[in-house]
């Protein structure tokens, strides 16, 4: 019936370049001529992929998305240049005026054309002039190899590619990788918003990020067990905590061993985190395609975050990401978002975003709401940059899997097994190692000035009372001057005997 209607349309030669997305290459002369390409393309496999990979061949650097979110330009990140630019026209949730000149924007300093009169045209906006003296080309850059401070490079050191470290480093003669970084709450502010117990911690799923992108690093795609052994304070000033990723040399199946170590200045290294990576990621099961899922009921969510706080996990903003929860059975399906202004695209799964996503475990009964991450077991990432989540946490034995998804239902994450545990205040060391407070006498000053005998501190005369009760109406004294009961205790019974008898004469 499709291919019926199209019969009786007239087709026309493209006058720009198109790449088909039903073979993934440039089409050919007339192809999308015919009525025959058009009904395949509806029922064959969109080659999306192979379409960018077609772009990247021909040299495109600068990818501009018509339609209603950045879907595709996440998707499209995976197969074009390192270098390219990504800029979708709208962004779901943002004001598509600002969304629109924004992707403008980013094209314009990529050196595309932009019409500025047309995209002006009826505004009021005007051309203006520069100033007319002529602009002197004259450069005063330094030639050679100068090294340059900051360039990890100098150092013999790669770098990372990653927000959360700074550069990497192959350890010759084991076929080892290490990753170093350091985290403070200065250079990366969303770690501020993630309290425990009253101090700012690393959440567990930014250790998991971590590790995940050194696995990357070396063709590991599963994250096959990565267990806390301490938690990660950061202090509340100062530059932060120093922070070493390390993967150990492959066994004969390609297996290696991986740890997260941290020390703040140049104190002793202590182990956060210690696990394996490997290859042979399964394909994921989840389908988020429906959503929410048929039969799902709806679940308030609008006190969760307060619970969470009752239990001793205070979220700030970035970490605020749920959005909206249903319960079919016993699984628990939820929403997660990142907050306006917090960018995932330099994130395999943004660490905010990830651990939002295990907020909505509270509405399963209560029970993993008091906890933190402990134990994880096969983990893999599908995709990365995501900004929102379609998640479903199902029970399993002592823990919890977890499946993730993007806002098209395209699988971004899984998780075999999270086990979570109660965190005590005895577990969490104090951020202000440091600090400079002590136990100490405060000397008073002596002066000339005297309370005459007889007279209260300010000048007025003293008055006696028989006792404590009769100390009642509106005439009240301000000071009341009590003496010690006389006794021939020792100092310290004296001592203790004069505290309690202030105590209960305070309370009584």
């Amino acid at each position: 019936e499709f291919g019926a209607v199209l019969a009786r349309l007239a087709f026309a030669a493209p006058t720009i370049p198109v790449v088909s997305n039903l073979t993934g290459r440039l089409v050919e002369p007339g192809q999308l001529a015919h009525a025959d390409y058009w009904v395949r393309h509806v029922r064959e496999a969109v080659r999306f992929a192979d379409g960018i990979g077609a772009l990247r061949t021909e040299g495109v650097t600068r990818f501009l998305e018509l339609g209603p979110d950045g879907v595709l330009s996440a998707m499209a990140r995976e197969s074009a240049p390192d270098d390219a630019v990504l800029a979708p026209v709208l962004r779901k949730d943002r004001p598509e005026e600002m969304s629109l000149l924004g992707a403008l924007a980013q094209l314009y300093v990529r050196g595309a054309s932009v019409d500025w009169t047309a995209l002006f045209a009826g505004t009021g906006a005007r051309w203006v002039d520069l100033p007319t003296y002529a602009f002197q080309h004259e450069r005063f850059w330094p030639s050679g190899g100068v090294a340059r401070a900051g360039d990890v490079r100098s150092a013999g050191l790669g770098s990372a590619g990653h927000p959360l470290l700074g550069a990497a480093v192959e350890l010759a003669g084991s076929g080892g990788l290490l990753f170093t970084g350091r985290l403070s709450v200065s250079s990366h502010p969303w770690l501020a918003d993630h309290v425990v117990l009253g101090s700012v911690l690393v959440p567990g799923t930014a250790l998991v990020e971590l590790v995940l992108r050194a696995a990357d690093e070396v063709g590991c795609d599963l994250l096959e067990e990565l267990t806390l052994a301490a938690p990660l304070v950061l202090p509340a000033s100062g530059s932060g905590v120093q922070v070493q990723v390390w993967l150990g040399e492959p066994d004969g199946s390609g297996r290696r061993a991986a740890s997260v170590h941290a020390r703040e200045g140049e104190g002793p290294w202590t182990l956060h985190a210690s696990g394996a990576v490997t290859t042979g990621a399964a394909a994921p099961s989840f389908d988020a395609v429906t959503w929410p899922p048929k039969g799902a009921e709806p679940v308030d969510v609008a006190d969760c975050y307060d619970e969470l706080a009752d239990a001793g996990l205070t979220y700030g903003p970035a970490f605020q990401g749920l959005r909206a929860a249903w319960k079919l059975g016993e699984d628990i399906y939820a929403e997660v978002r990142l907050p306006e202004g917090t960018d995932g695209d330099a994130y395999g799964l943004h660490p905010a975003l990830f651990d939002a996503a295990l907020h909505a475990a509270v509405l399963a009964d209560g029970e993993a709401g008091g906890g933190v991450p402990f134990s994880w077991t096969g983990v893999t990432l599908h995709a990365s940059g995501a900004s929102h989540l379609r998640v479903r946490l199902r029970g399993a034995g002592n823990g919890m899997s977890i499946a993730a998804a993007d806002s098209s239902g395209a699988p971004v994450a899984c998780v075999e097994s999270l086990v979570v545990r109660p965190l005590s205040a005895g577990q969490v060391p104090a951020a202000d190692r440091d600090a400079l407070y002590k136990v100490d006498w405060v000397p008073v000053p002596v002066t000339d000035e005297r309370v005459e005998l007889g007279t209260g501190p300010a000048g007025e005369p003293l008055r006696t009372y028989p006792e404590l009760e009769s100390l009642t109406g509106p005439a009240v004294p301000g000071t009341v001057l009590v003496a010690p009961p006389a006794g021939s205790a020792g100092t310290v019974e004296s001592v203790h005997a004069a505290a309690a008898g202030a105590l209960e004469m305070v309370q009584s």
